[in-house]
Order: structure tokens, then C-alpha cells, then sequence
């Protein structure tokens, strides 16, 4: 392999890190007013945070209403009744304005590290989830007459102008089937003795946020599948700007809505460790996404932008009497890895382990979830998500030892070279044919493999990118510490610089220093010399300082696997054989190069 295309590889990948990860945390936050309470949030509907009557039953599908730039905040309302299904996972809050989800409470996940309060899914929003949009007479603003509740299901009804009878139906998972995932039907039945043409339907999946002051909302998107492809539609997208804008090659204005026409396998609103994803009985034909302004952060001067959507559904006319079914499982719960696998639709999609870099099958299809999974196998025997990081991380290390053991042995020999190699390219400057030819020779004479030191590097990398893209979502290690770090999801800073508030994280900083002393270790190959050389010098203050502020059990991979590498090397240095070099050479043409290396004075 060539030691600078290798190189000058390692530098772009890490200059796309620095680009990618420090472009989000310091571009600026969106400039854009908040619209007054009551404006609309879809075209054809209305979001009222007034807590007044419910709206007249008239349908007007067909009149659309300006969007605005964000859609407005829905207020808990005072006169709605509330009917609650639980399980040991979660705590459904239904009201009967909408006959809907007004939000979901996560009993083993915390809304904050020092606070045994559970996180709310959808707390603030602006539709309740699963309400039906743009359809005035039948929306949020509709009061729905509770039929029946029990233990583990929940039935509302509304009448359309006599003509049109609504059912909303949620059940609880059976036993069996996911704790996090609820059964919902809404029939239309037709009234009328005549034929009722249903207009399309919107479900609202649910509005979502940053969940900290460290969030940069890079996962904080709404993500729909096909049965093919999954498709994601960024919060930046609709606040415009971007680079492309910059340079006038795109429009860079903000967008009050994005229309995104295609077939609905499922559709789901989320954030970095949290999800709604709908998966409708029948395909939908498209999803609507709008930005929600939201209170500030705690701790953060950050604009707190979330965003929200509903998903699409053509309905079939109905003759008299008859009536139609739309239904579904919607998933309301954390992202872990090994429970979204488990569902018949890919919905572990919305973990989006390819979303860095290598954007393949191999990194989002194999890497990361087999890194998934054995992290949560190894916490289930030792029952400390760092102790099973750090079990884990030796697990790996042990199966790439054959390849890295060659791999030293392979730089070790190409270091002895030096002088050979030199003498070569002093003897052949001027015929680089010749000089490729004689190489060769050498390389063949003492049987080493230019490629063998890329070896432990073509592992190493997506190791690290599969597990730096696994942790960015991965639910389980959120408020999980270990050591002094508190949260092993986010950076594990112990103080901040007084004056200028700059954090002190320790986990980056001995992963900086392994990846020093393991360079310091390791033979330097002959051919890396120059800027090459200086390149590689820099790479370990250069990763330090691109994973700084990383989740801290990236840091503590990163760290455990250089110590290994660190004593590995050190075992590999000692008793590893010695082998002297031949004085003379094989040349071009097969003849000997005599006093290749320099005589001794």
C-alpha cells in the first residue's frame, strides 16, 4: 500500500471529522421569530393554545391556511380528560381533545441525571401524538367522547355532522409483544346513505427537542422508510443556510414546511437517544415536517428548535354504511439497538449507524451492530455498561492480535531497511523504473510486506468509526457512569476554566496519550519521512482535540485499546526475533547489488 495515499487518507478523514462535528457545535443558531400563539401549524389546519370550546364540526380540507415559519405550542388544556395506560415501561397519557396521545412517560429512562422524574416523549408539542390533522371538525381541537376504558385499551368516538362516525382505538403491547409499543386503529364509518368521498389523512407523529445543553441536534430529525431506503429530513433543512447557500448553488432561506411525497413503510420523529415511529398496517404516501419554537435549555444559549410531523394516508370512498380502517403499531420509546432489531420492518433504521463518513452496509449493516451487540452481551454478564466497554475493547483487540502481531513484525523488518533503501534510491535517482525494480527486489529478498503495516490501521478505523456511530444513539449508556464520568453518553468533564468556562475532560486526554506513546513505540516505516512523517506526528493531538468533547465511552475505547496496543508492542519490541540484514541485494534483472550499505569508517 502507498504510504502516502495511505497518509494523506488518515488526514481527510480526520479533517471530515473536524468539519462535520465542529461545524455543528459552532455554527450560529437560527434567527427566526416565533409566530403568536394560535397560528397554524399544516396547511389546512389549526393549532389553537387557547383552552376554549372545541371547534364546529365542518370539514375544510381544501382550504389552505399561509404556514408560518414555526408551528406554535399546543397548552396542556385545562378542561381536557386525561385517561392513563401503563405498563413496567411506560405511563400513556391520552386526552379526549383529538382523541389522541397527549404524551408518552419513560419509566426506566430519567428526564435528568440528578431527578428520578422520567422522561416525557412529546411533553411539549404541537399536536398530540396520533391526533388527525388538517381536518377541521375532526383534529386536535375536537372533543372526542371516551366509549370505553380499561386496563389496557382505550376507545373514543366523535360524529361528523351526523354523516360520518370516527373510532380511535389503543391498546397496550399483549404479553409477548414490545413494552413500548401501542396498538392504534381509527374506522371511519359512512353515516349516510350516500357514497362519502374521506379526504386524506394526516397522523401527527409527535414533537421532539434538544434533551441537553451539550445537544447539537445533529440527530434530531424525522426519518421515513419505503421497504428499500430510509430517508432523513435534518431540522436544518428547513432552517436553511448551509454551505451550498453560501456559495448561491441552493436556496438558503428558511422553510415553514417541507413536503416529502413517497411511499410510508414507517415514519418516525426523533432525537438523539429517543423515538415515535409509526408503522402503519397499509403504506402511507408522504410526510409533512414543520419546526416547533421551544423554551431554552437549562444551561444553554442555544435555540431550543424542535421539529414535528405528521405522515400521510389516502383513504378509499365509502358507500353507505360501509366503513374503512386505518391502523398500526407505533413505537414510542428509547433507541436501543437490540429492541428496534427485533421489529419486521427495519425500524432499527432510525439508529442511523451509517450516518458517518463511510456510508455503507458494511459500517451501518455489520460494524456497529455487531459492536452493539456486544457491548449489551457483555453488560449483561457484568452489569456495568464501563466495565463492559472496557471487557469489550479486549474482546476486539484479541481477535485483530494475529493481524497486528504481523503487522509489527512487517514494520519492524521495513525499519532495518533504512540504510538499504537509502543506498537504493542514492544509486537509481535518476532511472525510477530501475529504482521501483531494485525496491521490490529488496522487499522480496527479506520477505516483508509493504502493505502488512496498513493492516492494524484498515481494522482499527472502522472499529472506531462503527463504534463512534453506535455510541451517538445508544440509549442504554445515557446517565450510565463509570469512574468519574457521569454520564459515559456525553463528555466527562470534572471543571471548567473559571472566567472563560472551557472544560477539563480527562478521557480524551489519555486517549491522546496512548495514541503519543504508541507511535512512539512502533517502527517508523522507511518511507514515511518528510511531511508524511509530520503528519503522523500530529495525529494524536489532532484526535484529541476532534474527540474532546465526544461522549466519554469513546474516549474509554479508545484509551483501553491503546494500552493493549501499548503493552502488545512493548512484548512485540522484546522478544520478537532479530533477524540481520544481507549486506547485498537483488538488483534489476535479477544481479546482485554489491556494498549496498555504507562502509563503516
Amino acid at each position: 500500500m502507498d504510504k502516502k495515499n495511505l497518509t494523506l487518507g488518515i488526514a481527510f478523514i480526520v479533517a471530515a471529522f473536524a468539519t462535520l462535528i465542529l461545524g455543528q457545535r459552532f455554527s450560529p443558531p437560527p434567527a427566526a421569530p416565533a409566530p403568536a400563539a394560535g397560528s397554524p401549524a399544516l396547511p389546512g389546519s389549526t393549532l389553537s393554545t387557547s383552552a376554549g370550546a372545541p371547534a364546529p364540526n365542518s370539514f375544510a380540507p381544501g382550504q389552505p391556511v399561509a404556514p408560518t415559519l414555526f408551528a406554535a405550542l399546543t397548552d396542556e388544556r385545562k378542561d381536557a380528560i386525561t385517561t392513563v395506560l401503563a405498563n413496567d415501561f411506560i405511563e400513556v397519557r391520552l386526552t379526549d381533545f383529538g382523541g389522541a396521545i397527549a404524551n408518552v412517560a419513560f419509566k426506566k429512562y430519567d428526564a435528568n441525571q440528578d431527578s428520578p422524574e422520567p422522561f416525557i416523549f412529546n411533553r411539549q408539542h404541537a399536536a398530540p401524538i396520533l391526533a388527525i390533522g388538517e381536518l377541521n371538525g375532526l383534529d386536535q381541537n375536537t372533543r372526542y367522547t371516551l366509549v370505553s376504558a380499561t386496563a389496557t385499551e382505550v376507545v373514543y368516538q366523535a360524529i361528523f355532522e351526523e354523516r360520518l362516525e370516527v373510532t380511535r382505538r389503543y391498546r397496550l403491547p399483549a404479553v409477548g409483544e414490545d413494552a413500548y409499543r401501542i396498538r392504534h386503529e381509527t374506522t371511519f364509518r359512512n353515516l349516510t346513505s350516500q357514497t362519502f368521498a374521506l379526504p386524506r389523512l394526516a397522523l401527527e407523529l409527535g414533537t421532539t427537542s434538544l434533551i441537553s445543553a451539550n445537544d447539537l441536534g445533529q440527530f434530531l430529525n424525522v426519518a421515513t422508510y419505503d421497504g428499500k431506503d430510509t430517508e432523513y429530513i435534518e431540522r436544518a433543512a428547513l432552517e436553511g443556510g448551509g454551505f451550498l447557500s453560501w456559495v448561491g448553488m441552493a436556496d438558503g432561506s428558511p422553510k415553514a414546511v417541507i413536503e416529502q411525497p413517497r411511499a410510508i413503510t414507517w415514519a418516525a420523529v426523533k432525537n438523539q437517544f429517543f423515538a415515535s415511529i409509526y408503522t402503519p398496517d397499509l403504506p402511507g404516501t408522504g410526510v409533512s415536517v414543520r419546526r416547533v419554537d421551544l423554551s431554552p435549555l437549562p444551561g444553554s444559549g442555544r435555540a431550543n428548535t424542535g421539529i414535528t410531523a405528521a405522515a400521510r394516508f389516502d383513504l378509499p370512498a365509502l358507500a353507505p354504511g360501509a366503513s374503512a380502517t386505518q391502523g398500526g403499531l407505533l413505537y414510542v420509546g428509547p433507541k436501543e439497538y437490540t429492541r428496534l432489531a427485533k421489529f419486521a420492518h427495519n425500524e432499527d433504521k432510525v439508529m442511523q449507524f451509517d450516518r458517518y463518513f463511510f456510508n455503507s452496509i458494511f459500517l451501518s449493516g455489520y460494524v456497529a451492530p455487531f459492536l452493539n451487540h456486544l457491548m449489551v452481551w457483555t453488560h449483561g454478564a457484568v452489569g456495568n455498561w464501563g466495565v463492559a466497554i472496557v471487557i469489550m475493547t479486549i474482546l476486539l483487540k484479541f481477535i485483530s492480535v494475529p493481524f497486528t502481531l504481523a503487522a509489527s513484525r512487517s514494520a519492524k523488518k521495513m525499519a532495518k531497511l533504512a540504510e538499504p533503501m537509502k543506498a537504493i534510491k542514492e544509486k537509481y535517482k535518476d532511472n525510477p523504473k530501475k529504482l521501483n525494480e531494485a525496491t521490490l527486489a529488496l522487499f522480496k529478498e527479506h520477505k516483508v510486506n509493504p502493505a502488512g503495516g496498513c493492516i492494524p490501521i484498515l481494522i482499527t478505523i472502522p472499529l472506531f468509526v462503527g463504534f463512534f456511530a453506535m455510541l451517538q444513539g445508544t440509549a442504554e449508556l445515557r446517565f450510565q457512569g463509570f469512574l468519574w464520568a457521569r454520564d459515559l453518553s456525553d463528555s466527562d468533564t470534572i471543571w471548567h476554566l473559571p472566567g472563560l468556562g472551557l472544560p477539563l475532560n480527562i478521557m480524551p486526554l489519555l486517549m491522546g496519550a496512548t495514541m503519543f506513546f504508541q507511535m512512539k513505540l512502533t517502527p517508523t516505516p522507511t518511507s514515511m519521512e518528510g511531511p508524511q512523517a509530520m503528519v503522523m506526528k500530529i495525529m494524536p493531538w489532532v484526535f484529541t482535540a476532534i474527540c474532546y468533547n465526544f461522549a466519554s465511552a469513546l474516549a474509554l475505547y479508545s484509551t483501553i485499546n491503546g494500552l493493549f496496543t501499548i503493552v502488545q508492542q512493548l512484548l512485540v519490541n522484546k522478544y520478537s526475533k532479530d533477524e540481520p540484514l544481507a549486506v547485498a541485494t537483488t538488483g534489476p534483472g535479477g544481479k546482485k547489488i554489491k556494498n549496498i550499505t555504507p562502509k563503516k569508517k
